[in-house]
């Protein structure tokens, strides 16, 4: 059973990744699963990942209920992306499975230093509005769709800083409509992810369920402080992607030691 400062630590980690992800956008919930593992203390990394892939996802439809009423979500092209990325979502969490918790980390924690990586580097394409998923574009969409689908799987993660650039390069979208057209891949991608590890047994249900209502929380918070410091954008990316950097090489560190011993 999860005692009280459980459930108040499964709140604040919420709290904190749905403040990243209003305030900063993609890549606020890659810190999902090293919250769950060292300040929640969820002991299994594959209970972790299963119950941040939860989590994860809800936030996501919240975040995508948001940008639905503001017509900002490309419905045709995101249900062709999050349809081929279901079968990489679904494949990449069937091997995540089976991979060593550890290892799994320690790759996490690589991937979490791209991300920075990407973060600090930014967004300025412009792109077009109105796109559509045609004959010639369809090939990447599906492409992209399924490869991001199966890392997302694969780490239980959102993926939404992947998918954002998979959507731009695959049909020259504009960054503002791909941010809001993500969801419905993340969305897509992490209820299929939550999905096979709940038929493992691998979901943490009540910390989930806190982390969620944390999340919302402070989602609601982050956005409202990233309308009042939206000239400042580019200095929240990069010291966001300054904190992804250092949780990424604590995490290297304490993988890498459980793995050497």
């Amino acid at each position: 059973m999860i005692d009280q400062l459980h459930v108040l630590l499964a709140a604040l980690s919420g709290v904190g990744v749905g403040f990243t992800l209003g305030l900063v956008g993609g890549g606020g919930s890659i810190l999902a699963v090293p919250l769950m593992v060292y300040v929640v203390g969820v002991r299994s990394p594959h209970i972790a990942i299963g119950t941040s892939a939860l989590a994860v996802a809800v936030n996501a439809l919240a975040g995508l209920a948001n940008h639905a009423r503001n017509r900002n979500v490309n419905w045709q092209v995101g249900g062709a992306f999050a349809a081929a990325g279901i079968i990489g979502a679904l494949a990449g969490s069937t091997l995540g499975k089976a991979f060593d918790g550890q290892k799994l980390l320690f790759l996490f924690a690589l991937l979490m230093i791209v991300v920075a990586a990407m973060m600090y580097r930014g967004r300025t394409e412009q792109g077009i509005d109105d796109v559509a998923c045609t004959r010639e574009n369809a090939g990447k969409v599906v492409t992209f769709g399924f490869g991001t689908g199966a890392l997302s799987g694969f780490f239980g993660i959102g993926g939404g800083f992947l998918i954002v650039p998979a959507l731009s390069v695959s049909t020259n979208m504009a960054i503002y409509r791909a941010v809001g057209t993500s969801l419905v891949a993340v969305s897509a991608f992490g209820l299929t992810t939550a999905a096979n590890y709940a038929l493992s047994g691998l979901i943490d249900w009540p910390v989930a369920a806190t982390f969620i209502a944390g999340g919302i929380a402070g989602s609601v918070i982050g956005t409202a402080t990233s309308r009042r410091l939206a000239a400042h954008k580019g200095w929240l990316n990069m010291l966001f992607a300054g904190l992804i950097l250092a949780v990424a090489l604590y995490m290297l560190a304490r993988s890498g030691i459980a793995l050497a011993g």
